[in-house]
């Protein structure tokens, strides 16, 4: 027995603070009989839609508090024609998007639709024009979008209000994917259309369960709605407080296992955070950086993190996305510079590092907010240098920043082995060599 979905107003009430949901004031529309097209018995549908749902269209949208935060939410009734956008729909979200500029409030589209609406032809499609301008005109104002995709999340709804959101949250259990169960390829894999599956593939941010969504959306909302920062404050160094007496010496101490890493770093300097995954374009980069938001001293802070190992495209592109996002919202980024170079196997040539590299130089080199950062280990070549603010970076003293490894400078310049640590002298690499050279601010202190 399929288990029965939640309605538009129960997920209200599963997100929302009691009593404090308003619905907003309806577009009155006359489209005549049977609809745009004279659909012959569009309106009985619609009137045995209304009969079980008690909803007059397939979206619900007021205003709510969300543990504490006042936003605007878009709730799908997948009761009504299975929450299928129609020109009904299209004006009751373009009125309540209206609304959330008018009044500076985040929204949170709450997502359950199998698509655009038969019944209304190339009418109910081009509804997914008008929610693109409404969200692309919300995102201009500097409003964050949250998405919560529920089951199921198909066609236009999830290229539009669930893919299009600055944050997207799925629903354990839920089905995700642009083709809906009746228009796949009859071998086509279930599992690839899952909340899951979508979390792996980079266009989820976190699989969340019913019990914890209000929580997790309070989370989120304080943060992107909060008040953020002025500049993200300069980390105290965690490691070591001697600065290495050679070049290969700052190499070693980079390097070494035990040294503090990134996720020491982020505990040490946020209260609280919550993080974003992958680069929307099918790949995450799990092990190679951590982005997302947290709270510094009460404010709201962006951070990215290498965490020590080489860097995937994917990582970059996640970075590119947090970064712009910040910008978006006017929240200050920090990022942890740590990485021996971007990956340079097959693997990455084929996902796109050159493109991938070049993009977060430009996200970094356009961005409005103040972006600080702090090399914490390895600085490898341009893998490191892309996540780098020119002006405001610092160093550790367990770190040190190079053109390339000194390994693999000492065999461009058809040097032996033995040669390499001298090489890394001549590289004047050390973190007291930047500071004499410009390349960086300052070495910070414990």
């Amino acid at each position: 027995m399929t288990e029965r979905r939640p309605s538009a107003r129960e997920t209200i009430a599963l997100v929302a603070d009691d009593s404090t949901f308003t619905e907003l004031p309806y577009p009155a529309r006359d489209s005549g009989p049977d609809g745009p097209l004279g659909w012959q018995g569009y309106d009985a549908s619609r009137a045995r839609a209304g009969e079980r749902t008690g909803e007059e269209e397939s979206v619900v949208c007021g205003t709510a508090s969300v543990a504490g935060t006042r936003v605007v939410l878009l709730a799908f009734e997948f009761g009504f024609l299975g929450g299928s956008l129609g020109r009904r729909t299209g004006d009751r979200l373009e009125a309540a998007y209206t609304h959330a500029r008018a009044h500076r409030l985040p929204v949170v589209p709450l997502v359950a639709t199998g698509g655009s609406r038969m019944q209304e032809g190339m009418f109910a499609l081009t509804q997914l024009q008008r929610v693109a301008r409404q969200s692309t005109l919300t995102r201009e104002a500097g409003l964050a979008q949250i998405a919560v995709l529920r089951d199921p999340t198909t066609g236009g709804g999830w290229a539009t209000l669930g893919a299009g959101a600055d944050v997207t949250l799925a629903l354990s259990g839920a089905q995700v994917g642009f083709a809906g169960s009746r228009v796949r390829p009859p071998d086509a894999d279930p599992a690839a259309y899952t909340a899951q599956a979508q979390l792996a593939a980079g266009a989820v941010d976190a699989v969340v369960r019913p019990e914890e969504l209000r929580a997790e959306l309070g989370r989120w909302l304080r943060l992107l709605a909060g008040p953020p920062a002025q500049e993200a404050p300069v980390p105290p160094a965690l490691g070591t407080p001697d600065l290495p007496a050679t070049g290969w010496e700052a190499v070693r101490r980079a390097r070494a296992p035990q040294r503090p890493h990134a996720e020491a770093y982020l505990d040490a300097y946020f209260t609280a955070r919550v993080t974003i995954s992958g680069d929307r374009c099918g790949g995450t980069d799990p092990e190679g950086i951590r982005c997302g938001f947290g709270t510094h001293d009460g404010r709201t802070v962006a951070f990215a993190a290498q965490t020590g190992t080489a860097t995937r495209p994917a990582g970059y592109r996640t970075a590119t996305r947090l970064i712009r996002l910040a910008d978006r919202l006017g929240i200050p980024v920090l990022t942890l510079v740590d990485t021996p170079g971007a990956a340079n196997d097959a693997e990455a040539e084929r996902h796109g590092a050159g493109a991938a590299i070049a993009d977060l130089f430009a996200a970094v080199a356009g961005a409005r907010v103040p972006i600080t950062t702090l090399l914490i280990g390895e600085g490898g070549s341009g893998g490191a240098l892309a996540l780098a603010a020119p002006g405001n970076t610092w160093a550790t003293p367990d770190s040190y920043f190079s053109v390339i490894a000194p390994e693999l400078a000492a065999a461009i310049l058809k040097r032996g082995v033995e040669e390499v640590e001298a090489t890394a002298d001549q590289l004047r690499i050390r973190p007291q060599d930047l500071v004499e050279l410009g390349v960086i601010r300052g070495v910070v202190e414990r």
